[in-house]
C-alpha cells in the first residue's frame, strides 16, 4: 500500500481529522482542510510518476530536500512546501508522518472559529 497510489493517499489524507479531498489542475488529489491545502497528489507537469507535495516545518523544509528525490515544492516553495517523488529515501511510516504535520500545522492557521467548527483542539 502506497501513498504514491491515488487511492491510497485519498484514503489516508481523507481520514484524517475534517480533512476532505478534491480534484484540481487535472489529476491533482488535493488534501484540504478548512478551505486550506496541505497536501497534493499529482503527476507534475505531466509527467508519469506521481509526487506528493506538502506543507512542512521551517525545519523539515531545510533537511528534507537534502534526500534524493525530494525538493521544494514548485510555486509552493516559499511557503515552506516540498516534493517528494516515489523513489524519495523515505518510508511509508515517515511519509504518513510528514502529511499528519501539515495537516496540523495548516490548521493552526485557521481562524479560532474555523478550529473550533472542525473540531480541532486548540494547540
Amino acid at each position: 500500500m502506497s501513498l504514491f497510489d491515488r487511492e491510497h493517499f485519498e484514503t489516508f489524507v481523507g481520514g484524517l481529522r475534517s480533512a476532505h479531498i478534491v480534484q484540481q489542475w487535472g489529476d491533482a488529489s488535493v488534501g484540504k482542510i478548512g478551505g486550506k491545502i496541505f497536501a497534493i497528489l499529482s503527476s507534475w507537469d505531466g509527467g508519469e510518476d506521481p509526487a506528493i507535495s506538502f506543507k512542512c516545518s521551517e525545519v523539515s523544509f531545510r533537511m528534507l530536500p537534502e534526500l534524493d528525490h525530494v525538493r521544494p515544492a514548485k510555486y509552493l516553495a516559499r511557503a515552506k512546501w516540498v516534493q517528494v517523488g516515489p523513489d524519495a529515501p523515505l518510508s511509508e511510516d515517515d511519509l504518513r508522518a510528514y502529511i499528519t504535520e501539515a495537516h496540523r500545522l495548516v490548521g493552526l492557521k485557521l481562524t479560532r472559529t474555523q478550529r473550533e467548527q472542525l473540531g480541532l483542539a486548540e494547540a
